[in-house]
């Protein structure tokens, strides 16, 4: 079942690897407000305004040796979710023509950015003939589409950042945070880090991120001599009670976003906690201009997915549509392209759990990637150091996970 290599439409090559399956897979926008890696914000992303009414779809045909796919995103909710659900439907009607000789037949819903609308959408689809089920984007929506889905035995694969709505059958696609930190912690450990103080805002961002650096740090027994949490108004206290520690810490994890990053360069340059005294580790939040250039991080590191695949995505994104993809949209692409591949060559049993669960994951637009059997997933990441306001790779991703992880 090798294809070293698979050629899209337009002679565009596709020579990524499903590593797992044997087959060559995937090629490789801002969402407005968001970073590159565990999204901060976006399963919160609001729906309250009232929604847009979606038009009426039309019966599609069934077409002969073609799955369906049932594809329910946010098409008209209002604000940054729609502009999210609009590039993740282009993405994966890109992933169809420049898949060669695609197997896929969209059956596109619209969830409205509301349980409600997700769980309607679900049973639409499946009573269409679908599958599998690609999205929705928001927590909310994955849990609703995700009881609907295990009544009919398919699975999902969803776009959430929310680790709780995952589960055996319904697979986030996307970037966890949790990854980001383990990949950061790791990397400190190996350039001879054992004590990180933490400084972590008080955010929905900031608790799940608290939770994953206790945790990583807890595996590679590395000390946590303080572990502050602050906003607005606390940061100062915080910060003093980090610079404290003294030398009892030899790093620092600050997972700020741009948002926050510039006052908490601030605060400690003025506690006198520079990258020289406390070396900087963040997640890819960092990966922001404005966190690029804040002073005090310079020399940090942090984690995050290599950019030439999804530069190469987007560049092709642009072409098409004539405008930028958001952050995410790659999501999509390689969603349906996975399940294009795996149809192609093990028809509907390439959906069943214990094929989407291999281990040995599947490199993607991304990078490496597989999801774990609580249907979260693991990415491989790269680190990167900030300097000049730029960041540089200094660790690169993996090609492929190591046994036994």
């Amino acid at each position: 079942m090798r294809i070293e290599s698979w050629t899209g439409h337009a002679g565009i090559p596709i020579a990524r690897r499903l590593k797992a399956f044997g087959m060559a897979a995937f090629a490789a926008i801002g969402l407005a407000g968001c970073n590159t890696s565990g999204l901060p914000g976006l399963d919160s992303l609001s729906s309250n305004p009232a929604p847009q009414t979606a038009p009426q779809q039309a019966e599609i045909p069934v077409i002969p040796g073609k799955v369906r796919v049932g594809l329910i995103l946010p098409l008209t909710a209002p604000g940054n979710a729609g502009v999210a659900g609009a590039a993740l439907k282009n993405a994966a009607d890109m992933a169809i023509a420049e898949f060669n000789g695609s197997k896929v037949q969209l059956l596109v819903k619209d969830d409205r950015g509301t349980p409600d609308g997700a769980r309607e959408a679900a049973q639409q689809a499946l009573a269409e003939g679908a599958e599998i089920i690609v999205g929705p984007l928001l927590a909310p929506s994955v849990q609703a589409v995700g009881q609907v889905a295990r009544g009919a035995n398919r699975s999902v694969i969803a776009f959430s950042t929310d680790a709780t709505v995952a589960s055996r059958g319904v697979y986030l696609l996307s970037f966890m945070p949790e990854s980001d930190v383990d990949r950061i912690v790791e990397f400190a450990v190996s350039r001879g880090k054992k004590s990180i103080a933490a400084l972590i805002p008080n955010s929905a961002y900031g608790n799940v991120v608290a939770a994953a650096f206790q945790e990583a740090a807890a595996r590679r027994n590395v000390r946590v001599p303080a572990l502050e949490r602050y906003d607005r108004g606390t940061l100062d206290g915080a910060v003093r009670r980090i610079a404290a520690v003294g030398d009892q810490a030899d790093a620092l994890f600050v997972p700020e976003s741009g948002d926050g990053m510039a006052a908490v360069g601030q605060a400690l340059t003025t506690a006198g906690i520079s990258s020289q005294r406390l070396q900087p580790l963040g997640t890819g939040v960092w990966d922001d201009p404005r966190v690029l250039s804040v002073k005090a991080i310079q020399g940090g590191w942090f984690s995050a997915p290599e950019k030439a695949g999804f530069n190469a995505f987007a560049s092709r994104y642009r072409a098409r549509f004539g405008t930028e993809p958001t952050r995410i949209a790659s999501l999509a692409y390689d969603a349906v392209f996975l399940v294009d591949a795996l149809y192609g060559k093990l028809g509907s049993q390439g959906f069943s759990d214990a094929t989407l669960t291999n281990p040995e994951g599947i490199v993607g637009t991304d990078g490496l990637f597989r999801f774990r059997q609580d249907g979260t997933n693991q990415r491989g990441l790269a680190v990167l150091q900030v300097g000049g306001g730029s960041a540089q790779t200094i660790s690169p991703a993996p090609r492929a996970f190591s046994p036994g992880t």
